[in-house]
């Protein structure tokens, strides 16, 4: 298991687990990232936000966020 923020665009990776609060857990699972779920890394460089590509739709992630969430690439 890695951050979500060490893997590179273009890359797949399924969610394991969120390492944060009740809330952030929450909010993330209300836009789809729960635990199994498979994800693309649309954009990770560090100019610019981390985008996500989760069942055909775009998700813009704050930095801290994706330190955070641990996925299996």
């Amino acid at each position: 298991m890695v951050p979500l923020s060490l893997i590179d665009r273009g890359r797949k990776a399924r969610l394991h687990t969120v390492c944060a609060g009740r809330r952030l857990t929450a909010r993330l699972a209300s836009m789809g990232l729960v635990p199994g779920v498979e994800m693309e890394v649309v954009n990770s460089s560090a100019k610019g936000p981390f985008i996500v590509s989760v069942k055909g739709t775009r998700l813009i992630l704050g930095r801290g966020m994706v330190s955070k969430i641990l996925v299996i690439p």
